[in-house]
């Protein structure tokens, strides 16, 4: 686990910042692993349904790395990218970056994971991705 400084991506934007709160955290006033995960799918799911134009389910959690501690009052910022689609999936690729104390020079990549979406209809059935405009 590397305490290596980095930037936050420039060329795009979060799909989704938070900050998490005393009730994310144990005891010790670290974040708890499945707040993170859910602020990954969240952040997922916003590119997923973009791109499918509608409603997705997660299918698979393809692969989840923590690479730091998360700490209550840190900026998290949650960078996505679609990696692959399929006729009715989406595979988007999702990164977290953490500003310690809001501070932007102390920004620590704490998270990438890889997700799988799949576009459903309104009673919840896949159906396929729309054609790109």
């Amino acid at each position: 686990m590397s305490g290596a400084l980095i930037s936050i991506p420039k060329d795009r934007d979060p799909v989704l910042r938070v900050i998490p709160m005393p009730g994310d955290a144990n005891m010790h006033g670290d974040v708890f692993g499945g707040w993170i995960m859910a602020q990954v799918d969240i952040g997922g799911s916003v590119l997923a349904s973009r791109r499918a134009q509608g409603r997705v389910a997660t299918v698979a959690v393809n692969s989840f790395t923590f690479k730091q501690p998360v700490f209550v009052g840190d900026l998290l910022s949650v960078y996505a990218e679609i990696i692959k689609t399929g006729t009715t999936s989406i595979t988007v690729s999702v990164e977290v970056y953490a500003e310690r104390k809001l501070l932007p020079d102390e920004t620590v990549k704490v998270t990438e994971a890889v997700l799988t979406y799949v576009a459903t209809d309104d009673q919840r059935r896949s159906r396929p991705l729309p054609p790109l405009k």
